[in-house]
């Protein structure tokens, strides 16, 4: 940013940089939010989650999942035991069910506006890691009016 540009031209280069450092964020939560809610739903159908599920549900290899839980196990979202299934702690449960609260309504706004099931559930994935609270709530009083 150069000191000599107008005021107005200078917030319009702080809010984009504002914008730009939120997308990095949730890019970050992204991957975190992605592999708690899977973890979620694998110990909720299968009574445990393992890495091998995990790699092959979300298309990536074991060190990849290996790796991530550690990271997620660093932040406090997961435990993990050797030679054991994967945990998540309340703090991941939380996240966990968060994530799929707004995927859920994601999926239904878009339903709503009459896109398909297939197709909305695919695009849900993409769109609740990146969208405001605001946008949620404008979400959730255009489906109670649509009732």
């Amino acid at each position: 940013m150069c000191p000599d540009e107008p005021a107005p031209q200078r917030d319009s280069i702080n809010q984009q940089a504002a914008r730009h450092r939120r997308i990095r964020h949730d890019h970050s939560a992204e991957i975190a939010e992605d592999y708690v809610e899977l973890i979620a739903q694998l110990i909720r159908t299968r009574g445990k989650a393992r890495t091998v599920d995990i790699a092959r549900r979300l298309g990536v290899s074991h060190v990849t999942v290996t790796k991530t839980v550690a990271r997620l196990q660093k932040e406090g979202l997961v435990s993990t035991e050797p030679y054991r299934s994967i945990f998540l702690t309340s703090a991941g449960q939380a996240m966990a069910e968060e994530a799929a609260a707004r995927h859920a309504l994601i999926v239904d706004f878009l339903q709503k506006l009459g896109v398909n099931p297939t197709d909305a559930e695919t695009d849900a994935e993409g769109i609740e890691h990146h969208v405001s609270e605001a946008t949620l709530q404008a979400m959730r009083e255009f489906l109670q009016r649509k009732g």
